[in-house]
C-alpha cells in the first residue's frame, strides 16, 4: 500500500523528510529495488515494533476518555470566545 495514498494531505517533501528521520532514528528500514520504475519499500524495525503495545494502550486510553476530553475542549472554547 502506498504511503502517499494513505496520507493525501502530506506533501511529498514532508513525507520524504519524515521517512528519512524515521530511518535515521532506527524505526524503519528502507529497501531500494533497481527496477523500472524504481521501487522502494519501508518496513518497521524491531525497535518500532516494540512500541506497538505502548501505542495500543495509549489508543485504548484515548477511546475511553474521548467524550470527557471533547467535553472539556468545548468548555475551554466557550470560555475563550
Amino acid at each position: 500500500m502506498e504511503l502517499k495514498q494513505q496520507m493525501p494531505d502530506i506533501s511529498q517533501r514532508m513525507l520524504s523528510m519524515t521517512l528519512r528521520t524515521l530511518e535515521e532514528d532506527g524505526y524503519i528500514t528502507r529497501t531500494i529495488f533497481s527496477e523500472i520504475p524504481p521501487r522502494v519499500e519501508y518496513a518497521l524495525t524491531e525497535r518500532a515494533k516494540s512500541l506497538k503495545p505502548i501505542l495500543d494502550s495509549l489508543l485504548q486510553w484515548s477511546f475511553e476518555h474521548m467524550d470527557d476530553i471533547m467535553s472539556d475542549r468545548k468548555k475551554t472554547v466557550s470560555v475563550n470566545d
